[in-house]
């Protein structure tokens, strides 16, 4: 198994210590890439795939880098609903 496997794996497994650098990995794989909104949209992104017209919008943790389990949990239905995982 390799390391992006290993990763979608840890991902659907719902972990508690998910971080944002794992999530933006995770988006990689799928092809989309990290965005700033815009210079006042404080900790604010979005992912966008150009190829499928797709975007995700997420805000940054903060002050630790760990992912809240509901965000875990929309990532995971979005990811499903473009049939990204299954």
């Amino acid at each position: 198994m390799g390391t992006k496997e290993k990763l979608i794996s840890r991902f659907k497994r719902q972990p508690k210590d998910f971080t944002f650098n794992e999530l933006v990995r995770l988006f990689k794989i799928y092809s989309f890439n990290l965005e700033h909104i815009g210079s006042t949209s404080g900790s604010r992104v979005k992912f966008v795939n150009k190829e499928k017209d797709l975007q995700y919008r997420v805000h940054k943790p903060h002050p630790s880098n760990i992912i809240k389990h509901y965000v875990i949990k929309q990532v995971t239905e979005y990811l499903k609903i473009n049939k990204f995982i299954k």
